[in-house]
């Protein structure tokens, strides 16, 4: 038996949740569904523990029986369960962690506390610190990738049910806590009663709207609360050491986004979406310190005749008085004439006033200027300055400690956010830009562009932006595809000039094979005069960073970055851009491609080669990770993914796409996303040690043992995907492939071609999607279990090797790690049902069995080198809350299947078949909700 937490509070909350649960469905529904949903869970929890065949056909036998309608319920029914409990086990955890705080004692392991006395203990000191902060960027960028299906309605739900269900945790009577449960029954009932499916299909504004939501639910919240956590344990742990000069904490966090921005596959990302996408992002910081500036206004009453504010305040006010003060105050022209603060206050949020009215008047397409914009802030440096100010003003005359708090907290906003809020990157697929700048260069000077080698072309296109002066163009001759292409470029140079410098991150180009095609896409940056040469000096607005994919295009990862490195005009313009490359790596195509060693190993060498390449020819090098939720496509906990990243390539900067289930799971409660942004950060800082002290080097023989362990485990996986007859037939009949396609989850499609089922033309998130969906998780594990059993060969020394490896090494314990929640969450007698739904069923039932086989090997192989009896035996507190989760999700998946065949029978009507659609397509999410991290 594993050593379970003690969490009875947790059960008891679970139980109170999943009664009022109970009481809304009797109370709203009717005795049918509460009855059905009760059978069901208890019939599946009773099989869990003892087959019982004559009960599972009685189980299956009712779900056969239930009409579209009373399905429809009971499916709901359990995906509110779901998100209850995940309700309770944040709150739980939140608990917990205070607890801890109140102890004194030393924190959790990746708090703040833990790491600093970490640092301490290995020897380093303040300067050291101070080194390692200034160097620190921890770069979340949110994604619209269609693996999330909460609708934000529902999300705001659930955060009033967090919200009421942690008073219970306050000192109550029976009276005062029988009317929270009371309230907590009325907001599930209202949960209950919010339709959880979208109508229609999200549109790109819809996603850029979903995406703003956590900064306004926790992220603004959140921000100032962690700057604050670090910088109280950097003074609990240094405070001896610090000598009157105190540790300083730069701006360590920033935020980026694809929302708006990624076109790759996506036709309804247009120029005009990304412009919209700017305004957006820049309207809701606005209108945050806004309000964050009321709220100074009632707090900073300190009067003239008490105070003394400094002498470059008082010359600024004054400025702002003469310049702004008619408008400002209109009828009353000495408010607050002895309250200085409050005075500039009123004028600053009186100039965003300007920002926010000229920011909603070009959303709604007025182009002109608005009345009383000139008075706006130009620049997010402005504001920066005046609340600088005010900061300087209090502590000259001893007000430190009020300088210290509200002020501060919206000067660490400020800092992080400025007017860009998001840095948007831009994502474009090669082959566009290739094709554009042939277009353009055969238009203006007739250059065959295609004619040309890989030399040649790097050559033309280093030739003319070194020139000097960009051609005149004439868009309107081109085919609509560049004409599209050179209008975000117009709209990148427009929007860093009209929002901010910062407004954009970089422009990333996927499937990126040759160094061309980054300097493609100068080129049409040069077009449009964000970067070249003028009068002999280097501009480079725009940073490119290419995108290595697939199996295939990491192993040539150092060619294309030699040639490009080596090339004079792009490190010149490198320079001129702050001379820092960054390469994104993608997770997801290359485990499709390749499956998880393969794509794990590759990317971890493909690290060390960037870095080794970069470090030697002078360039900072940053690495983008394109991690999804699943552990197929590079999920698992953060901070364990950092510290698995090879020593010495963390260089206090990372970069990462955070996406779909992963979002709301961290940001949408605020004291999960103070959480997971310090556990996200320390582990960063931990990794970049290397900054200022020498870290061991991995073992050679343990990458020798990698090595061996990838060639086997990416034959077995190509071996089963590319050249098993029927299996990609498999894939699309036992998984709901083209049902999720049918989910409004998501703005852009499922597939690249949409008359292409090959496993190239799926998209990375329905294919890991899919797996999960019936139960296969096969992108997580598949292949690693043969790797293990090959190598090993029977020897124990090998077992005892790679024991060591897997307790010493934090790459292979991180990769063990991750896909014993994979293997956790695979069922294979539920995936067994799934190949009812196949039409070949005797080749069903022989890609199943090797599919099974290799899973019976992986859990042998994983169990024995972890030197455990039971999957998650390490976590408990893990491998409870996915046990909780797992007899609420048989009865959904058997359901599933149900739905499945019923609405893929072409010998029912229209109008029948069409009565399943709703309860199969609300089984998707509630399956989703269940297994957490599915795409």
């Amino acid at each position: 038996m594993i050593d379970q937490p003690r969490d009875k509070e947790l059960r008891a909350r679970v139980r109170l949740l999943g009664s009022l649960l109970g009481n809304v469905l009797r109370d709203q529904e009717g005795g049918q569904v509460l009855d059905a949903v009760e059978t069901l869970r208890k019939g599946f929890i009773r099989l869990r523990k003892v087959d019982d065949p004559r009960l599972r056909e009685r189980l299956m036998r009712m779900i056969d029986q239930l009409n579209p309608a009373i399905l429809t319920h009971v499916v709901r029914a359990f995906n509110v369960y779901f998100s209850l409990v995940n309700i309770a086990e944040q709150a739980f955890q939140h608990r917990q962690r205070r607890r801890e705080v109140s102890s004194g004692k030393r924190l959790w392991l990746g708090s703040f506390d833990d790491t600093l006395r970490q640092f301490r203990e290995q020897g380093i000191g303040p300067d050291q610190l101070q080194t390692l902060l200034d160097q620190t960027l921890y770069l979340p960028v949110f994604t619209a990738h269609p693996t999330e299906s909460k609708r934000r309605t529902i999300m705001e739900a659930l955060r009033r049910i967090f919200l009421v269900s942690e008073q219970l945790d306050q000192r109550l009577n029976r009276e005062q806590r029988q009317e929270v449960i009371q309230e907590l029954e009325s907001q599930i009932q209202i949960l209950w009663k919010t339709d959880e499916v979208r109508t229609h299909r999200p549109r790109v504004v819809d996603e850029i709207r979903h995406g703003l939501f956590y900064f306004r639910e926790s992220l603004f919240e959140a921000i100032p609360a962690v700057y604050r956590n670090l910088e109280k344990s950097i003074r609990r742990t240094y405070g001896e050491e610090l000598d009157g000069q105190p540790v300083q904490t730069p701006t360590i966090l920033r935020f980026g986004s694809w929302i708006g921005g990624d076109r790759d596959g996506n036709p309804f990302v247009k120029p005009e979406t990304t412009e919209m996408a700017l305004h957006l992002h820049m309207r809701e910081a606005v209108i945050c310190y806004m309000r964050r500036l009321d709220a100074l206004r009632h707090l900073l009453t300190h009067s003239s005749n008490l105070i003394t504010p400094t002498t470059g305040f008082s010359a600024a006010l004054a400025e702002d008085v003469k310049h702004y003060g008619d408008s400002a105050f209109r009828d009353h022209p000495h408010r607050f004439e002895h309250e200085p603060y409050r005075r500039k206050l009123y004028i600053m949020r009186y100039r965003l006033r300007q920002n926010l009215i000229l920011l909603n008047a070009r959303l709604d397409d007025e182009a002109a200027d608005c009345p009383g914009s000139e008075d706006r802030y130009r620049h997010e440096q402005e504001l920066l300055d005046d609340l600088y100010l005010i900061r300087d003003s209090l502590l000259s005359h001893g007000d430190a400690r009020v300088a210290d708090g509200k002020l501060q907290d919206l000067i660490r906003l400020v800092e992080t956010f400025g007017f860009f809020l998001l840095q948007l990157d831009i994502r474009q697929e090669s082959t566009r830009h290739t094709e554009a700048v042939a277009e353009i260069l055969q238009a203006v000077e007739d250059t065959d562009y295609n004619a040309l080698d890989e030399a040649g072309r790097l050559q033309c296109l280093a030739e003319r932006i070194a020139s000097g002066e960009p051609p005149r163009l004439m868009p309107d001759s081109y085919s609509e595809p560049t004409r599209e292409t050179l209008a975000v470029f117009d709209v990148m140079q427009r929007m860093q000039d009209e929002i901010s410098p910062n407004a954009f991150g970089n422009y990333v180009i996927s499937m990126t094979h040759t160094a061309s095609h980054v300097m493609e896409v100068m080129y049409l940056a040069w077009l449009n005069r964000l970067a070249g040469r003028d009068t002999g000096d280097w501009h480079c607005r725009i940073r490119i960073s290419p995108l290595f994919e697939t199996i295939e295009d990491l192993s040539h990862v150092e060619e294309v970055l030699d040639a490009l490195l080596n090339n004079e005009t792009y490190r010149a313009l490198l320079a001129a851009s702050g001379n820092q490359q960054e390469i994104m790596l993608g997770y997801s195509d290359s485990c499709k491609d390749g499956g998880i060693v393969a794509s794990s190993w590759n990317l971890y060498e493909a690290q060390k080669k960037i870095i080794r390449m970069t470090t030697e020819l002078g360039v900072d090098c940053r690495l983008f990770h394109g991690r999804g939720g699943t552990i197929g496509r590079g999920g698992g906990p953060t901070h364990e993914s950092i510290l698995a990243q090879p020593p010495g390539t963390v260089h206090g900067q990372i970069k990462f796409t955070e996406q779909g289930e992963v979002l709301s799971y961290k940001y949408s409660q605020l004291e999960t996303t103070v959480y997971e942004l310090t556990m996200g950060l320390t582990g960063l800082m931990k990794a970049s040690r290397c900054v200022v002290q020498e870290v061991p080097h991995d073992r050679e023989d343990y990458l020798g043992i990698m090595d061996a362990l990838t060639r086997t485990g990416e034959e077995v996986y190509r071996e089963l995907t590319d050249r098993t007859e029927g299996f990609l037939d498999y894939f699309y009949e036992v998984c709901p492939v083209d049902e999720i396609g049918l989910l409004n989850i998501g703005s852009r499609p499922s597939h690249r071609s949409k008359a292409n089922r090959s496993k190239s033309s799926i998209r990375a998130i329905p294919w890991v999607f899919g797996w999960a969906q019936s139960r296969h998780t096969l992108p997580a594990w598949y292949g690693l279990g043969s790797a293990l059993e090959q190598w090993r060969n029977n020897d124990p020394n090998r077992l005892a090797k790679l024991q060591t490896m897997y307790r010493e090494w934090p790459y292979f314990r991180a990769l063990l790690g991750n896909i014993q929640m994979s293997l956790f969450k695979a069922q294979f007698d539920i995936a067994r049902e799934y190949t009812r739904l196949a039409h070949d069923q005797d080749q069903a039932a022989r890609i199943y069995a090797t599919i099974h086989a290799e899973f019976r090997r992986t859990l042998t192989q994983v169990l024995n080198i972890a030197d455990i009896n039971l999957l998650l035996e390490e976590t408990p507190a893990l491998h409870l809350s996915l046990s909780r989760r797992d007899p609420y999700l048989d009865p959904l998946n058997h359901i599933q299947v149900t739905l499945l065949k019923r609405y893929r029978d072409e010998s029912l009507g229209e109008a029948d078949r069409e009565a399943w659609r709703d309860p199969l397509l609300r089984s998707i999410n509630a399956i989703a909700a269940g297994m957490r991290n599915t795409g």
